[in-house]
């Protein structure tokens, strides 16, 4: 029966196609499976091959792969070997012919290779054919039969190995040189003598490393042995250095590869640079753990400094002697030392923590202590609500247990803080008791006064049940306190009265300062005034005519002010004015002048006198030393001040007041006679400030 798979190969990988489901799959049908292909797929066991071109063996169900055959696949094997073999047409090949196989199924390229070497396989070995061809004809009566795939594949690759057939060879040059021997046909599909000569390929290329592999590990190790007799051959020699060294050894000769003998080389002087590293990685450790040593023994604080201890390690006898300390850099010693240094913070650091921990723990239990002592007076009935410190200090000075309280600056409490805690609790006691007080009375409706006295209010709270139990102490207590907040209440009352009085005579002056029919004078008595304001709110406001009396008083103070304010500005102005016309200063004229009141603190007089001094700087730039305004005084260097500062201090009193006579005379000679020193801008102004003020 006609299967329905045919074979087909695209890319040149086969895939079969159903004619009748037009289905295409890469794995081989089961109508197209010889037996023996039937009996190895139905088993879990696969073949493959690794890249190595060594055969291996997987599981597809449990996914494990091994290099030994698997029991079950050779089983199979052996029964696909028992089973009838279809009778296949041997083929037959020409040398040196080509052939090749289309996307047909397999068993039609057969039939058309068999019609196309058809008529070659009349023609012997060395006859020709029609054309005047040369052929090869090839026995195939003889050809060898083997009962498993895997020996015939052995008996090919023996004849590749008896033919010496090299590993780069093609597949033509293969052919020409194994197509006459009988062993050829062991195989009988050209893909797998293609496939087994492939595998025979790899397998003498791995054999080929493997040998030079041998080779190189052996001449590796005779070259490391040469090396070695060869002690000024050191970790820094280069190729060229020891090249004429070792040019006379025998191993040096057993390789004529000049490359490989570098090489080898090279790999000697890695491993003498490894060992000279971990000599003296050696060396380096133990002269450190020595210097750790020398550290411990040194006299080091925690705070010693690398400049001494630089010097103190230098000088240490043990230090100069040994030479292994040569190999440590400065950097090393350093890091020896801040390492060490780290050490005795972290122990004088654990000291003084445990020393506070020691002190925080003391100064907890004295607290504890002192706590007892004030719970002892408090059952003792000294400490109560309102109970002051002096009145406990004199029970308490010559303890014990308050004497070690004293001192103590940690972040716990003092004893006047543990005591206003004792004294707190007492208050919040009273303020229970006090609460039930302050029901009685609001239940009575009794008022307490300033002139209530303790025993009319005992009396009364002596008369509800829920005040009679309390102590009289308490209820003293409570009514002292109640005195104290009636007190403060009318000195509140009696402080605010006084500020609103103040307003309604503040408010009676800015009435009489704005009258305007007619204004008030300096000359202005009140009897005057009286009847202007008499109807006014401000007024009749104010209860007392004294304090009537006052708010016109201070209205007529401050304009006796303003008008003294304003002769003095115009006295002012026209002594400028003389001064400015050439008239001579008259020093009565000074006298007669009043004195003003020293003016107040103007923030910005630094920023005005600044901008003085550049205008006239500028001015002086531009217009020289000649003009109308005085020539600049030219600063004093500062030697010469304070030389001058030292001649007073070593003259006194007498050296001081002749050093300002002669400051005098020298500004007198820079103005002319008659003319005084013109006042600074800043004066004039500050005057002016100072009248507009008052």
């Amino acid at each position: 029966m006609a299967s329905v798979w045919s074979q087909a190969e695209s890319n040149g990988r086969v895939y079969y196609y159903n004619t009748v489901t037009k289905a295409t799959q890469w794995t081989k049908p089961e109508d197209l499976m010889t037996p023996s292909e039937r009996a190895l797929a139905n088993q879990p066991w696969k073949q493959h091959t690794s890249p190595e071109g060594r055969p291996y063996w997987y599981h597809g169900e449990t996914k494990q792969t091994t290099w030994e055959m698997p029991e079950v696949y050779k089983n199979a094997l052996a029964q696909s070997s028992q089973l009838p073999k279809a009778q296949m047409p041997a083929p037959q090949f020409v040398a040196g012919g080509a052939h090749s196989f289309s996307s047909q199924p397999q068993q039609r390229d057969r039939d058309d290779y068999g019609e196309r070497i058809g008529q070659d396989r009349q023609i012997g070995y060395g006859q020709m054919d029609m054309n005047g061809a040369r052929g090869v004809t090839l026995d195939t009566q003889n050809d060898p039969n083997y009962a498993t795939f895997e020996e015939g594949e052995a008996a090919f690759i023996s004849l590749l190995r008896r033919q010496k057939v090299q590993p780069d060879w093609t597949w033509e040059q293969t052919m020409r040189a194994t197509i006459k021997d009988p062993q050829y046909r062991a195989l009988k599909d050209p893909k797998d003598r293609k496939a087994a000569f492939e595998k025979y390929a790899v397998e003498v290329r791995l054999q080929e490393k493997d040998r030079a592999k041998e080779r190189l590990a052996k001449l590796r190790t005779d070259f490391g042995t040469m090396l070695r007799r060869h002690p000024e051959i050191k970790h820094y020699t280069r190729w060229k250095t020891a090249r004429p060294i070792i040019e006379g050894e025998t191993i040096f000769r057993s390789t004529n590869d000049d490359t490989e003998r570098k090489q080898l080389f090279e790999e000697y002087i890695i491993e003498l640079k490894k060992a000279h590293v971990e000599q003296e990685a050696v060396a380096r450790k133990s002269a450190m753990d020595e210097l750790v040593q020398i550290l411990m023994g040194l006299d080091l604080e925690p705070y010693t400094r690398w400049a001494e201890a630089d010097s103190m390690i230098r000088s240490d006898n043990k230090f100069q002697e040994d030479s292994k300390f040569l190999t440590l850099s400065k950097s090393d010693i350093l890091t020896a030392f801040e390492n060490h240094i780290k050490s005795l913070e972290r122990t004088f650091n654990d000291e003084r923590q445990r020393e506070k921990n020691s002190k925080v723990r003391r100064e907890r239990q004295n607290r504890d202590r002192f706590l007892d002592l004030l719970s002892e007076l408090r059952a003792a009935g000294k400490i109560k609500a309102g109970t002051k410190w002096m009145s406990i200090y004199p029970d308490i000075k010559d303890d014990a247990r308050y004497i070690n309280m004293l001192g103590q600056r940690g972040s716990g409490s003092t004893p006047l803080d543990l005591f206003w805690d004792v004294v707190e609790e007492e208050e919040r006691t009273i303020r229970i008791v006090r609460n039930d007080v302050y029901d009685v009375l609001e239940d009575k409706r009794y008022e307490v006064t300033p002139k209530t006295t303790f025993q009319e209010f005992l009396a009364l709270m002596s008369t509800d049940r829920r005040t009679l139990s309390i102590p009289e102490d308490t209820l003293s207590l409570i009514f002292a306190r109640l005195q104290e907040k009636l007190v403060r209440k009318s000195e509140h009352d009696q402080h605010a009265n006084e500020r609103h009085q103040r307003r309604n005579i503040d408010a009676l002056r800015s009435k009489i300062k704005h009258l305007s029919n007619p204004p008030v004078t300096a000359s202005s008595t009140w009897e005057t005034v009286r009847p202007q304001v008499a109807h006014t709110e401000e007024f009749k406001v104010l209860d007392s005519d004294d304090l009537r009396r006052q708010a016109f008083e201070k209205v007529i103070r401050r304009v006796r002010e303003k008008e003294d304010d304003h002769a003095d500005r115009e006295r002012s102005s026209h002594a400028k004015r003389d001064r400015r016309n050439g008239h001579a200063y008259d020093p009565r004229d000074h006298a007669r002048e009043p004195r003003h009141r020293t003016p107040e603190l103007d923030i910005y007089e630094a920023e005005r006198r600044k901008a003085m001094a550049d205008r006239e700087r500028v001015y002086s730039s531009k217009s020289g030393a000649t003009g109308l305004s005085p020539p600049p005084m030219m600063p004093v260097p500062r030697s010469r001040e304070r030389d001058r500062h030292e001649r007073l201090g070593s003259r006194g009193e007498g050296g001081r007041e002749r050093e300002r006579e002669r400051e005098r005379e020298r500004r007198g000679h820079r103005y002319p006679p008659g003319e005084l020193e013109p006042t600074p801008r800043s004066s004039v102004r500050a005057e002016e400030d100072t009248g507009r003020d008052r």
